[in-house]
């Protein structure tokens, strides 16, 4: 996490400072966005695209600095949670009966491209891409209702000697986002707008979720009767492997990565502006005299 802290850091920092020391014919400033709106993932418990059910809460908030009327360098941090269960998936999964939950913290950056010239037309429309880092830890609930965060129980054999190809997944993961919005100028200092955005990830393991299923008694040996509770929710306990998949049969498809994406209405304000707000909240204008004669 401290390497996206700095990150984070980093890129506000650079994207507040002036394009050049001298001024051009044209002089953005520079912006703080609030996105509110949901987050939702698209994965091996939810195949489906674009879903709304099931999504939750994200929050956001990006610095914008523009460097022509048409381009903008953007970046922001971004907070949500996303989960998905076998029991709302396709009905050849549910026997499957897996789920998971996990909070996304993102800090990205991007280049901007508006479509019109909002000085102009008072809105635009706009696309966006760039590079996010992001950490997530997925985790369930056993029957009991006890929270289990799942890498380290290794479901499907990520790092036990009896599985080498099997290799555990990192937490902290890069993506792609991209995007695109509408923004309407309210006055000279306030924008609002809409934005979606989808991040394509570079791991399948969102939801703990990627290739197959391992010889249940290794597994069992290794990471203990949790691991194949966990690994395979249709059999009637932890200690039962009547049912469990024998080792290599398909848990998951792992020639396609994990997304997950975002939708939501955006407030932006320039920074002098909201400079300029704290600095005459601070200041009064006391005048202090000689007493004036009464009589």
């Amino acid at each position: 996490m401290k390497l996206l802290q700095t990150i984070t850091i980093l890129l506000f920092l650079y994207i507040y400072l002036p394009v050049s020391a001298q001024e051009n014919e044209f002089s953005g400033q520079a912006s703080l966005s609030i996105f509110t709106g949901f987050v939702n993932y698209q994965g091996d418990l939810n195949p489906n695209s674009f879903t709304i059910g099931h999504s939750h809460f994200a929050l956001g908030a990006t610095v914008r600095k523009p460097f022509s009327r048409w381009l903008a360098i953007r970046a922001g941090i971004n907070y949500g949670h996303i989960e998905a269960a076998d029991r709302y998936n396709r009905d050849y999964l549910k026997l499957r009966n897996l789920s998971f939950y996990t909070t996304l913290k993102e800090a990205y950056a991007a280049l901007e491209f508006d479509l019109l010239n909002i000085d102009k037309t008072r809105f635009t429309p706009y696309l966006f891409g760039g590079l996010a880092v992001f950490h997530f830890n997925p985790w369930t609930y056993d029957n009991a209702g006890q929270k289990w965060y799942l890498k380290p129980l290794s479901t499907e054999g990520q790092g036990i000697k009896d599985f080498p190809t099997q290799k555990p997944y990192s937490l902290t993961q890069f993506a792609l986002p991209f995007g695109a919005g509408v923004r309407y100028a309210v006055n000279d200092d306030i924008q609002i707008g809409i934005e979606f955005s989808q991040r394509k990830t570079f791991t399948d393991y969102l939801d703990d979720v990627s290739s197959f299923y391992v010889d249940y008694q290794k597994l069992l040996a290794a990471k203990g009767p949790k691991a194949v509770e966990l690994a395979y929710r249709g059999i009637p306990g932890p200690n039962n492997s009547a049912s469990y998949p024998a080792h290599g049969e398909q848990r998951g498809t792992p020639t396609e990565m994990d997304w997950y994406y975002t939708a939501g209405l955006n407030i932006e304000v320039k920074l002098n502006a909201i400079a300029n707000l704290f600095r005459n909240s601070g200041h009064k204008d006391y005048h202090q005299g000689c007493p004036k004669n009464l009589f």
